[in-house]
């Protein structure tokens, strides 16, 4: 049990949250929610004890294994993907090293009367004692399982980590993670990077094989699949409620409408009295009751309502213009680099006004074939864009691709139309961009601040072809509720790769799977796709063991 005892954080005059007090019980599987900025990745620093509370104390048992996978990190580019891998094992390691140059100590050394000899016998023993306690495990075989339950290949574990990409590196810290079979794990923002394979697996890891959990996401289908509690973060306190996400978002409903209620009742009753006040103030005969309610209203404790985003912004593409019967089309499409064939004999043809997905493991060409479609690299084949196609394209560096010395505002205002131009702010409000953060310039934006604003410009952008190739890996849950709907009622063709299957749900009506080098048409909705490939993925997974 891991106990979260009176807990604040303070800077600059500001608080982030203060008196924060839960327990989180052995087998808990916890989401941490609340709006940007609120303190959950504080929190969490907190609780994996890289960051220090202005008050209060995390309290655990002191052989309690806590890890954590924060949102940004680096491994080691000096090691392979195994060896960095292994590293989760190194404290078993090391107490081996250890016990093997104390026994050749004693082997070689004579004085066996000595207080020397003795501690080092006193040494063996204490370590041995721990070390053969441990239970059998062939670590070579547990790293090489949990690498490729993450979606790495045999091909793979031998290659720097210095050829890998932020996901895939953060696969690895991921797998180091898993292998160290923690009391807690602490996942901030885990399935950003990692595609739905891999994240079928870990939610069955997560909820059948690890003990307690606290996750920080945004990927809603994720949370609600492997929690059983929620903590909200608002206004520097906490509400913890025994439900998943769902059922969580009901309650805070329910909960809203009382709040709201208590606080309308208060606001007439302080109204009554400071009326009763103002009318019989100077009246000797009222002087006793005037100066009681004084004192009452004085004393009271106001109640405040939470943060609630209430704006009603409905943001819809500008119609598109008409594109002809078959705006994207591949056929027997291939793409090799050197050796490695990414896929072969690809034909696509996708109709004017429908909605696709690309769906498959990372590294199987989903990437690779929207860049062909884009004319960004060279192919084997045929692939074309149809007549009067006009396309908007968000790929994964889009970011980049943004002028660093316009400011925010500037950014979005040069693509906005028509009436847009007047809820700029309010669409960039939307997107986490409010008061002075609309006159930042882009080059000073972080990250994940650039991708949001790169989303908010392409949709703006008149267009009859949409390619979104990871498009929600930095917006939060409101944006991305914002994006989809806009999605919905797009009158174009879209094509869609993206991880999240909350998102993916409802957005499209056929499915080209990418899989061991081929390109695989499937005539039926993402929906009913998931469901099979989450069947067939833990039938492989139950034949693992």
């Amino acid at each position: 049990m891991i106990s979260v005892d009176n807990l604040a954080v303070e800077f600059s005059g500001h608080t982030l949250f203060s008196e924060v007090s839960f327990v989180i019980n052995e087998n808990d599987k916890i989401a941490l929610m609340g709006k940007n900025g609120a303190g959950k990745s504080t929190m969490m620093k907190i609780i994996a004890g890289v960051q220090q509370a202005t008050r209060g104390s995390v309290r655990h048992p002191k052989e309690a294994v806590i890890a954590y996978l924060p949102q940004h990190l680096l491994t080691d580019d000096n090691c392979t993907v195994k060896e960095e891998t292994s590293k989760a094992f190194q404290h078993v390691f090391d107490m081996r090293d250890e016990m093997e140059s104390l026994n050749k100590q004693l082997e070689t050394r004579t004085d066996y009367e000595s207080e020397a000899y003795m501690k080092i016998i006193e040494k063996v023993s204490e370590l041995g004692e721990v070390f053969y306690a441990l239970e059998e495990i062939n670590y070579e075989a547990e790293v090489e399982k949990a690498l490729k339950g993450l979606g790495f290949k045999q091909d793979d574990f031998n290659r720097p980590t210095s050829e890998f990409s932020g996901g895939w590196r953060m696969r690895i810290e991921l797998a180091k993670i898993l292998l160290q079979k923690p009391d807690l794990i602490l996942l901030d923002e885990p399935t950003n990077h990692v595609d739905i394979e891999s994240v079928i697996w870990l939610e069955d890891f997560l909820l059948n094989k690890a003990k307690a959990v606290v996750v920080i996401s945004h990927d809603k289908a994720f949370i609600d699949n492997i929690t059983n509690r929620t903590i909200e973060v608002t206004m520097g306190k906490i509400y913890d409620y025994k439900a998943n996400y769902s059922h969580y978002l009901q309650l805070r409903k329910e909960r809203m409408a009382h709040q709201l209620k208590a606080y309308e009742e208060q606001q007439k009753f302080i109204a009554d009295n400071k009326a009763f006040i103002e009318r019989f103030k100077g009246t000797f005969s009222k002087t006793n009751q005037v100066a009681s309610r004084e004192r009452m209203l004085e004393k009271l404790e106001i109640i405040e309502v939470d943060e609630v985003d209430n704006s009603a912004l409905k943001l819809r593409f500008p119609p598109a213009m008409r594109s002809g019967d078959y705006p994207v089309i591949a056929e027997n499409l291939s793409k090799s680099y050197d050796n490695h064939v990414v896929f072969s004999g690809a034909n696509l043809a996708i109709k004017r006004g429908e909605k696709v997905s690309f769906v498959g493991r990372n590294g199987e060409g989903k990437s690779t074939m929207i860049k062909a479609i884009m004319g960004e690299i060279d192919f084997e084949g045929k692939c074309e864009l149809g007549h009067n196609a006009k396309v908007g394209y968000f790929a994964q560096n889009q970011a980049a691709l943004l002028d660093g010395n316009l400011t925010v505002f500037q950014t979005v205002d040069e693509v906005a139309e028509g009436d847009v131009r007047t809820q700029i702010k309010n669409i960039l409000g939307r997107f986490m961009f409010s008061g002075d953060d609309i006159d930042k310039k882009v080059g000073n934006l972080s990250g994940g601040e650039r991708t949001r604003l790169a989303m908010v410009k392409l949709l703006l952008e008149p267009v009859n072809v949409l390619i979104l190739d990871e498009p929600t890996n930095h917006l939060d849950l409101k944006s991305k509720e914002v994006l989809k709907e806009a999605l919905l009622t797009f009158d174009g063709t879209l094509i869609l790769v993206s991880h999240d299957r909350d998102f993916l749900q409802g957005l499209s009506q056929k499915v080209f799977e990418f899989k061991n080098q081929r390109v695989i048409e499937h005539f039926e909705t993402i929906d009913d796709f998931l469901v099979r490939n989450r069947i067939e993925n833990l039938k492989e997974i139950d034949l693992k063991g």
